[in-house]
């Protein structure tokens, strides 16, 4: 996936969960963060991120925060990118052999998966889940406790046990990285959710992307470490 007119500013503060201010050309402007996370360890006073302009130049924000440098590392921060470069890469027969279809935003019991797939007699659901949370070239997921994390887990192994095929692929928003974990630190529930939903039968899965300050795509996939 691809951003327009990307322009590079200088991270202030941010306000509450939504908002941000940045020092762009010169002149502080207020921006929509596009990641409702913590992400305490990237927008620090004085980091670089890019901006790409609001469709609506009438908003009361009008930039999206979409990426931040960390040390010489860029992480791409939308919240919505993952979904996005998964459906594209997927749609490239890259993640079921003869995929049917791939149809996004579909219910399931008492969720809403990201994506229920086709690929000949096969079907299943998907859960995608962004990382931006890095240490040390190890990154991690949740930055904060997440209880409907869980509830989908739990949901993919009831899945897994009325015969449909399950996934969680875990889109980490960088490169080079060593390996994925969970944040047994920071939620120990979805750590132990994770870890019951592999031993169903739930694949686990992540993968590191290409990014650029313009440009999301994925790349590689990243060894899981339960």
């Amino acid at each position: 996936m691809t951003y327009s007119s990307v322009q590079k500013a200088a991270f202030l503060n941010r306000p509450n969960r939504f908002v941000a201010h940045v020092e762009l050309n010169g002149k502080t402007v207020i921006c929509h963060v596009k990641n409702t996370g913590r992400c305490r360890e990237l927008l620090i006073p004085g980091a670089t991120v890019y901006l790409q302009p609001a469709e609506n130049p009438a908003r009361k924000t009008p930039y999206d925060l979409i990426a931040v440098e960390k040390g010489d590392r860029l992480i791409n921060m939308d919240a919505q990118a993952p979904n996005k470069v998964f459906q594209e890469w997927a749609e490239q027969d890259r993640f079921q052999p003869g995929l049917t279809l791939l149809r996004p935003e579909t219910t399931w019991g008492n969720s809403r998966f990201d994506f229920y797939w086709e690929a000949g007699p096969r079907k299943g659901f998907v859960e995608i889940k962004g990382v931006t949370l890095e240490e040390n070239r190890v990154v991690r997921f949740p930055d904060a406790p997440t209880e409907r994390g869980v509830k989908h887990l739990e949901e993919l192994c009831r899945c897994r046990a009325e015969g449909l095929e399950a996934a969680v692929c875990f889109v980490i928003q960088m490169g080079d990285v060593d390996y994925f974990a969970p944040n047994d630190r920071t939620h120990p529930a979805f750590g132990a959710a994770l870890r019951a939903a592999d031993q169903a039968g739930v694949a686990v899965i992540a993968y590191d992307c290409r990014v650029d300050p313009d440009r999301l795509e994925l790349n590689r996939p990243v060894p899981v470490r339960l």
